[in-house]
């Protein structure tokens, strides 16, 4: 089946998802959450995928230790291949049964390897260990590991907090190393910001003159970010644009295969599968590509063979279509509706001083009722938007987020006048955006499963250069990816 590089299992969601790549084929170990009451433990899943547009399930994974066991549930962590050939993989072992002294479920490191191929594993019990001096315990998870070849030494990063400190800032990347892969010394903490309350599912690589620390907080915001060093020891540099996604996108993780590097995170559903629900933990897949700017910052895009599961197009509007309203709103409507599933794409030529352009998603015949992608070059943002908003009250002010947007979805990008390119792909209840080839926003859209097409303008004019739509190619023979993957450079 083409997934168009999307996955969610049956009747189950994807959680943090650690991959690996061997021999060209990427192995991708998640959280496989469930949402059953009561729980019955967390194991990794794996899938397995040469393209990334499809994925195999059935692959062992590593299966959860039982309800005695320490790691009734097991979080997060990663794999590396020694010396000899034996896979190792470090999780995160919780079971709510057992706490820890500051009264909350006891996090634990733990080890298992593979001597087959990933194909079974050996857990080492005699290998655990909790937090470290002067760390919570209910807060040592997430262990990335990597081989220091200058230092010759394995490292280990931890998502930690401080046992004391202000509570909104104890978040730290605590670190250990270890010559054997089996007993772990502590060293000092990998990353100290103090200002988050934790940083999830860190992980480091080397790209060319320049070391990534990617993490995940939830503090001023629930999202990836990254920082760049010229070596491990850093200082840990934060470029202008420092996340990969908005809220909904999380936890990413990735891997290097020919050049490129691909981010493995998950799209989280809301509750209710409504538009108003709270985020969920855990949700859908969904791959990113990152290209590498000659200053050393990162873009990032869905993967160029996503998009060329994507037939060649319909035209929407006539080249050159300008909407313009000096000093108020106005859209125009395509009469193409382009269907559950579709790669939309509009090149806009924004005119100096325009305050708001943007596109409709799923909009009614008039584009009073739609999702709503805008873009803001005075204030240098993508955001996100619906309308109409759950009403609250009797009265007219009384709507579902008095927000100018959905705050949680906006991204920050440059947005000069001239011509910007923007990508929308909608795949049932997902919307990915992205501008420019760089500027991902990804969300969840239930509430309005179809509907037209638009573009407006507010307090200025933009161009239409060319917009198009994308139905899913049918076969292999339909694709014509030379005629879909031409980008604005980023």
């Amino acid at each position: 089946m083409n997934q168009r590089g999307f996955f969610r299992p049956q009747e189950a969601w994807v959680g943090d998802v650690i991959p690996w790549v061997e021999d060209d084929v990427f192995h991708l170990f998640y959280l496989h959450e469930t949402r059953r009451t009561p729980a019955l433990g967390m194991p990794w899943r794996r899938l397995t995928s040469d393209s990334l547009t499809s994925f195999s399930e059935g692959a062992p994974g590593i299966e959860f230790g039982g309800p005695e066991a320490d790691d009734f549930n097991i979080y997060t962590g990663s794999i590396v291949l020694d010396a000899e050939g034996t896979h190792h993989a470090f999780y995160t072992g919780q079971n709510p049964l057992r706490r820890g002294p500051d009264g909350r479920p006891l996090q634990l490191v733990m080890h298992a390897s593979s001597r087959d191929g990933m194909e079974t594993w050996e857990r080492h019990p005699e290998h655990t260990f909790g937090a470290t001096e002067g760390y919570e315990t209910g807060d040592w998870r997430d262990p990335f590991v990597l081989w220091d070849a200058e230092a010759g030494h394995w490292r280990m990063l931890i998502t930690a907090r401080h046992s004391t400190g202000p509570e909104r800032r104890r978040g730290v990347i605590a670190q250990c190393i270890s010559h054997d892969l089996a007993t772990w010394e502590p060293a000092e903490a990998f990353w100290n910001p103090q200002r988050y309350v934790a940083h999830e599912c860190p992980e480091i690589f080397q790209w060319g003159d320049w070391w990534y620390l990617v993490y995940s907080e939830f503090s001023d915001g629930f999202v990836t970010r990254y920082r760049m060093a010229r070596s491990l020891e850093g200082p840990w540099i934060a470029p202008e644009f420092d996340s990969l996604d908005g809220r909904a996108y999380y936890a990413a993780k990735s891997v290097a295969r020919a050049g490129r590097r691909y981010f493995f995170g998950w799209i989280a559903s809301r509750e209710g599968n409504r538009d108003d629900g709270p985020w969920q933990w855990a949700g859908t897949l969904h791959v990113l590509e990152a290209h590498q700017r000659a200053n050393g910052t990162l873009a990032f895009h869905p993967t160029d063979e996503a998009r060329a599961e994507y037939d060649a197009g319909t035209s929407l509007w006539r080249a050159g279509t300008v909407v313009s309203a000096p000093d108020g709103y106005t859209a125009t409507m395509a009469a193409h509706e382009p269907g559950a599933s579709a790669r939309l794409r509009f090149r806009l030529d924004i005119a100096p001083d325009c305050r708001e352009v943007g596109v409709l998603i799923r909009a009614s015949a008039d584009g009073d009722e739609a999702y709503v992608i805008r873009l803001e070059p005075q204030r240098g943002r993508m955001v996100f938007d619906r309308w109409p908003r759950r009403v609250t009250g009797g009265e007219q002010w009384q709507i579902s987020g008095d927000v100018p947007h959905l705050v949680e979805l906006e991204r920050p990008c440059r947005l000069e006048p001239g011509v910007h390119e923007l990508e929308v792909i909608l795949e049932g209840d997902m919307c990915v955006a992205t501008v420019d080839n760089a500027t991902v926003l990804s969300t969840r859209i239930y509430d309005r499963p179809e509907g037209l097409v638009g573009v407006f303008a507010s307090d200025g004019t933009v161009t239409i250069v060319d917009a198009t739509a994308h139905a899913p190619a049918t076969a292999a023979s339909d694709r014509e990816p030379s005629s879909v993957l031409t980008f604005i450079n980023p």
